[in-house]
């Protein structure tokens, strides 16, 4: 949340530039999300905002966000243990440890954390599609209550000073308790007066997942400097099971319960398998150029199985058992070299070639979708204007292909209000980007980076709802889909500034002024948006006396079109459905997101530190998030079918405090001399340990 420039949401979805950009772990895709990694194992994040042909075209069309873990670089050992607790009673600990000495490098890291979250939701929708018109209003106070577990060990194996060989693997488990009381109220609108119906949802749903990664990776230099090949192989496999029960009781206006309830449960497992592969080789030319090669084999294998009951009855209707197999196929080349003294440039070449098969399993109905051979072009200019100041401008073409839930062919009933399906007609949606930076570095270390960037996107994949007869109901009902629109585009400037104030106020600061816009005129004539909003944010660290580090944070969204490529509901919104929607509601109802935008929300932010023990060893951090309870998140989204407001906040002012020990020792000869010491002597040095 402190990385300039970087929206987190109340979903934990992360934005950049008003797109959902790719996460990498140490210069690697991820199946992680950033909040399953420890803030305390990572190093350092980079940001790539518009990614040259030597990343992935399929992945960061709004950047990458590159997670760098920590790593012991010199001889000797280091690490950390730390536990918290935050005011609603929820603990944390773990510990990292590194440890190098000759030819291996050794490191391990592991962490839990028992969190329970709250939140508070409500909506309001009107349907026209009906006669009467009928109005939707719906208040939830979510809980969810669980932990979280993230382990991770490797080792660096220097067989010479040429050849290095890395293992690494990590073991991430979750459990959750999702439970929520959802009071509907449904008004029928006759021109007369209303008539209401009341109804109350109780939702007890429950998950558990498991995720296991494996790399290994081989890295040799040459005799020629500059030289190098490099080897990764990656297998990440992860399991899930839920159980959940939905309790439906209907109440008239005086709410007299009417009926007996509808129970309907839920049972469902799935499985993940995603392999890669991948080689690279960089070969100097001369002292100034150089040429990079490489290729990329990606295989992603999935199942999920779900039944359904109603009071007890299976409903066949409702149940999505289906798997899919994912094959993405890359290979690429740049080419790097000067002109004159004081410019660089790079030019650079993707391939790509993808398909999907997928099968539904109660039908044994097959579909699969092939998208065929393309080229991503990129080019990168640097000009060093002088010591203090440079010019960087850079192009590139990528490609968002639909993702399985979005050409799945199977209509999701689970939640009556909010019923999906999708489009297996999809095409890809390529974006042509381009951006130009200028960085001034002054006198005090001052540091000021203006952007200008402009992004045009052709067949977007887009919201979208068609209403037909229900085939359950054999009523008229809205269908959430998803469809190709003709395009959109973005475009802003963006400035980044770092300023030591004085010798204890340091300040960041980041404001992004932009323009989206969407063309849906091929789906409905003038279905078009257009919108210009603004993200600002800023950092404080005050320097105290006595050791005490202050960090206050605050940011702004203005009103904005609903971020690309963001959930928004339907698709795992709610959590409960087959396709992870539905289940919760329909407080995340898919929006169509030519009709739709964000409502302004802003925030504030705490941090305190106090830093003790000899050598700042230890460190004591009180902090609190959304301060003045003023995070609230809003959309509006409307068709000729409907109109509807949502608003919603989770987890304000909580109140966390945690405790953090470093230790470690830079020494070369650190295990031959210890070796040599008693027991004794050896407790000695380990309370006597230098950084």
């Amino acid at each position: 949340k402190n990385i300039p420039g970087v929206d987190v949401d109340i979903d934990g979805n992360v934005s950049l530039r008003n797109a959902s950009p790719t996460i990498f772990v140490d210069g690697r895709p991820t199946n992680l999300t950033l909040d399953q990694i420890p803030s305390d194992a990572i190093q350092t994040v980079e940001l790539i905002t518009n990614p040259s042909a030597k990343y992935d075209a399929s992945g960061g069309t709004s950047g990458i966000i590159n997670i760098i873990l920590k790593k012991n670089r010199k001889a000797g050992y280091n690490g950390n243990i730390r536990a918290g607790i935050d005011s609603r009673v929820m603990p944390n600990f773990g510990g990292d440890l590194n440890v190098k000495q000759d030819k291996v490098n050794f490191f391990v890291s592991s962490m839990y954390n028992k969190r329970k979250s709250i939140g508070t939701g409500e909506s309001v929708r009107d349907e026209f599609f009906n006669t009467p018109s009928i109005r939707y209003t719906q208040n939830s106070n979510p809980t969810n209550l669980g932990f979280f577990n993230f382990n991770r060990a490797g080792l660096d194996y220097f067989i010479d000073n040429r050849n290095t060989l890395t293992i690494a693997g990590n073991f991430v488990q979750g459990n959750f308790n999702n439970t929520d009381l959802l009071s509907i109220k449904t008004d029928t609108l006759y021109s007369s007066g209303s008539k209401s119906i009341l109804s109350e949802r109780s939702t007890d749903f429950k998950t558990n997942f498991k995720n296991y990664g494996t790399s290994v990776g081989f890295k040799h230099n040459y005799s020629k400097p500059g030289r190098e090949l490099t080897a990764d192989l990656n297998l990440n496999k992860s399991n899930n099971e839920n159980n959940g029960g939905f309790n439906t009781q209907y109440f008239d206006i005086n709410k007299v319960a009417k009926g007996n309830p509808i129970n309907q449960a839920q049972q469902g497992k799935g499985g993940n398998t995603f392999y890669t592969a991948q080689v690279d080789f960089t070969n100097p030319i001369s002292a100034q150029s150089k040429i990079e090669l490489g290729s990329r084999v990606a295989l992603r294998d999935f199942q999920s199985e779900n039944l359904n009951y109603i009071n007890g009855i299976p409903v066949y209707a409702l149940n999505a058992n289906y798997k899919f197999n994912d094959r993405v196929l890359a290979a690429y080349s740049t080419y790097s070299n000067v002109l004159g003294k004081k410019t660089n440039y790079q030019v650079g070449l993707r391939a790509e070639s993808s398909k999907y098969t997928g099968t539904l399993l109660t039908t044994g109905k097959g579909f699969s979708n092939s998208y065929p051979f393309s080229l991503f072009p990129s080019l990168n200019l640097t000009h060093q204007i002088s010591q203090s100041q440079d010019i960087q401008f850079s192009y590139a073409r990528k490609i968002n292909r639909p993702n399985f839930f979005q050409i799945l062919p199977f209509i999701d009933y689970t939640d009556s209000l909010n019923i999906n399906r999708g489009n297996p007609n999809l095409v890809p949606e390529f974006t042509n980007s381009l951006e130009l930076n200028y960085q001034l570095s002054m006198k005090g270390n001052h540091n000021l980076l203006f952007s200008g960037y402009f992004k045009q996107t052709d067949n977007l994949i887009t919201r979208y709802q068609v209403k037909e007869t229900s085939t359950v109901s054999n009523k008229e009902v809205l269908i959430n889909t998803y469809i190709n629109a003709n395009s959109s585009r973005a475009y802003g400037l963006e400035l980044t500034s770092r300023n030591p104030i004085t010798k204890w106020l340091e300040t960041t600061t980041n404001l992004n002024v932009f323009n989206s816009s969407i063309n849906s005129s091929n789906l409905q004539v003038d279905l078009n948006n257009s919108l210009w909003s603004f993200f600002g944010k800023i950092n404080m660290n005050i320097k105290m006396p006595s050791n005490f580090t202050l960090q206050l944070t605050g940011d702004y969204r203005s009103k904005s079109i609903l971020p690309q490529n963001s959930g928004g509901g339907g698709r795992g919104g709610g959590g409960g459905g087959p396709m992870g929607g539905g289940g919760g509601g329909w407080g995340g109802f898919v929006q169509t997101t030519a009709q739709g935008y964000v409502m302004p929300n802003y925030g504030f932010e705490f941090a305190l530190r106090k830093d003790f023990l000899k050598e700042k060893r230890g460190s004591l951090t009180f902090s609190m998030n959304d301060i003045f309870k003023t995070k609230v998140y809003g959309s509006y989204s409307s068709s000729q079918y409907f109109t509807q407001t949502n608003s919603r906040r989770r987890d304000w002012q909580v109140l966390r405090i945690n405790f953090n020990y470093r230790f470690g020792k830079i020494d070369a000869s650190l295990f031959k001399r210890k070796n040599n010491k008693t027991g004794a002597d050896g407790m000695q040095e380990g309370m006597n340990m230098q950084q």
